[in-house]
């Protein structure tokens, strides 16, 4: 959700600060602001938009002052409407602080209104404000010690940056919940929510963990917990990579990733199968094998596309494990009257790991005795870091908010987590090794759907007059309509609902006609039959179908409107070829009613606050 971005070094910061801005744009936001500052006093710029970093950059065009250090924020409204004044930066009293935060104060009214008491002007309607207030009250002579006050007395969740011109060359930042991550340049720091937004500078990163500040300044960075106590902490390196022409061509970040998927497909296999003996090696999950040997069941947390993937985890490793498995909402998982034991696992899936909900998840897992595992694609992310054994996705920057290249490799990561337990339990060497040959053979598969790319987006035009989408499966092939139809919806502002297709007949099939198309998904498979039925039914009552079948069924042909037709693999891996062209079309579709793909109204890429 929302973005932050801070610059010290030697270079004009604004730019860079606009630059960070665009690149945290997937996020999702309503407004942007900067504060830049120049330290030799020559001037500042203080400034602030609704809508488009484009509006703030106009602004910034205008004054064209070079700055040598700054702090600047793309918002999500949550307390008060997307207004200049709701904006980010905040300042205080004197206009000489300014502060960015990404989370929600939870305790701000009473904050308010004992600041208020204190001669303290308030003139927006957010939560943060009362940050840069409470730094005012609290300073005397020494900034770090008036944002340490002032972070101590608040509840929620921060991450933040903070400058101040009477304490030049210097920028505070200090995380709870929310991330921050610190890029350590060439005489150089720039902080940031997301790795994104300082890449093309620099892949030596520091992870600042919860309640813990850094104080940067020239040719210096400090780390401290929330009592000044020093940290030291060894800069990492990502191998990310910063591209100039970062859409290769393509007209999305979206088709880009979906193109990318035989690549992400390699890169999630890369070094982790042993194919002569049908297993695989998870050098993430080694410290807790035998842990996970002892494991009952298995339970799958994670929000959105995540979910998705989780309930396809379910089917998989009840297929090739004899563990108990359940998936749930990790909005909805800590409410409920957990009976967890050391003789469960809970596996948080996150593309981000940051996602809010599912870290609070794990958390009440992990107070409850469980095994804690995560399956995140960002590295040194909170999840990560929190879990007790994880995997990574090593996909690279998904950058459309929509995800499509991360979904596929979350679900063939959980192929090879349940390969690992399936063999150790009962899975036989024959069942290993043919999964693993599958498994390699997914690539060229995926690449063999892409190639019919045109032909998909000749289906997604024909269908454009229709406003209501119904997209079925069965077993397997459920969770891939629920996330066809979360595809479409996320991106066309389409209705789509996606369900099981035995459910039909319990409701959905009150609303088809001429005017409610379905997608079906009726590869070949121990449930095919059943979709022809179901398909059939839908036919009875001039309901139009698309169908994703298998190459060479000329039967289904007959049957639907329009068919696309994709290569044969074992049950277990279909899916993950049947997810192609539901990306697609709702790419293409969603691309000819010009809609801003990479960034869907009112979604964010990482969502952050509960």
């Amino acid at each position: 959700m929302c973005g932050i971005i801070c610059y010290i070094g030697n270079q004009n910061t604004v730019p860079i600060l606009i630059e960070g801005l665009k690149r945290l744009e997937y996020r999702g936001y309503d407004s942007a602001g900067l504060a830049a500052i120049n330290s030799e006093n020559t001037g500042s710029l203080y400034l602030k938009s609704v809508g488009k970093v484009a509006e703030l950059e106009k602004k910034v065009k205008k004054d064209n002052i070079y700055c040598d250090y700054g702090i600047a924020h793309t918002r999500w409204a949550t307390h008060g409407k997307p207004t200049e004044i709701n904006a980010h930066p905040h300042t205080d009293c004197t206009g000489k602080l300014f502060l960015v935060h990404n989370g929600i104060i939870e305790n701000y009214e009473s904050l308010k209104n004992e600041l208020i008491k204190n001669g303290h002007k308030f003139i927006s309607d957010t939560d943060t404000e009362v940050l840069a207030h409470l730094i005012e009250d609290n300073l005397e002579d020494n900034f770090e010690e008036a944002v340490r006050k002032a972070l101590s007395m608040v509840e929620g969740t921060f991450g933040i940056a903070v400058v101040h011109k009477d304490f030049p060359r210097k920028i505070i930042v200090a995380r709870r919940g929310s991330p921050i991550i610190i890029g350590i340049g060439d005489n150089e720091y720039i902080a940031a929510s997301d790795i994104n937004a300082f890449i093309r500078y620099t892949n030596k990163v520091i992870y600042l963990n919860d309640d813990e500040m850094a104080l940067l300044s020239d040719n210096n960075i400090t780390i401290t917990d929330l009592d000044l106590k020093e940290i030291m902490k060894e800069p990492e390196t990502i191998d990310w990579e910063y591209s100039e022409d970062e859409k290769a061509g393509f007209k999305h970040f979206m088709l880009k990733e979906i193109f990318e998927q035989p690549k992400t497909v390699e890169n999630a296999i890369r070094g982790r199968v042993i194919d002569g003996e049908g297993i695989s090696k998870l050098g993430g999950l080694e410290p807790v094998l035998d842990r996970m040997l002892n494991l009952k069941r298995l339970t799958f947390v994670s929000c959105g596309t995540s979910f998705y993937a989780g309930l396809y985890g379910k089917y998989l490793f009840e297929m090739l494990t004899d563990l108990d498995v359940d998936v749930d909402y990790a909005s909805e998982f800590r409410y409920r009257n957990l009976k967890l034991s050391h003789q469960d696992g809970v596996v948080a899936i996150s593309q981000s790991g940051e996602t809010a909900d599912t870290l609070a998840a794990l958390r009440e897992a992990k107070r409850k005795g469980a095994l804690v595992l995560g399956l995140v694609n960002v590295v040194g992310s909170t999840i990560a870091k929190e879990t007790d054994a994880g995997v990574y996705c090593h996909a690279g920057p998904e950058i459309g908010v929509a995800s499509t290249k991360i979904f596929v490799s979350q679900c063939v990561i959980l192929n090879l987590i349940a390969l690992l337990l399936g063999r150790m339990r009962g899975l036989s060497i024959f069942e290993g090794i043919t999964l693993i040959k599958e498994i390699k053979k997914l690539p060229g598969y995926i690449n063999t759907v892409l190639e019919k790319s045109n032909a998909i987006r000749e289906v997604a035009q024909k269908y454009l007059p229709y406003e209501n989408f119904l997209y079925i499966g069965r077993h397997l092939n459920f969770p891939i309509a629920m996330e066809g139809a979360l595809k479409l919806k996320e991106i066309s502002y389409v209705h789509a609902e996606g369900y099981p297709a035995g459910e039909m007949k319990h409701g959905p099939i009150s609303l088809i006609d001429e005017k409610f198309p379905t997608v079906a998904v009726a590869t070949n498979g121990f449930t095919y039959e059943k979709m022809v039925s179901n398909i059939q039914e839908i036919k009875a009552r001039n309901g139009k179908v698309i169908a994703v079948a298998t190459e060479g069924n000329k039967e289904i042909g007959n049957i639907v409107d329009d068919v696309i037709y994709v290569p044969e693999t074992i049950d277990i891996l279909q899916p993950l070829v049947n997810v192609i062209p539901l990306q697609l079309f709702a790419y293409y579709f969603a691309d000819f009613k010009g809609c801003d793909i990479d960034k869907p109204r009112n979604l964010a890429k990482s969502v952050t606050v509960e």
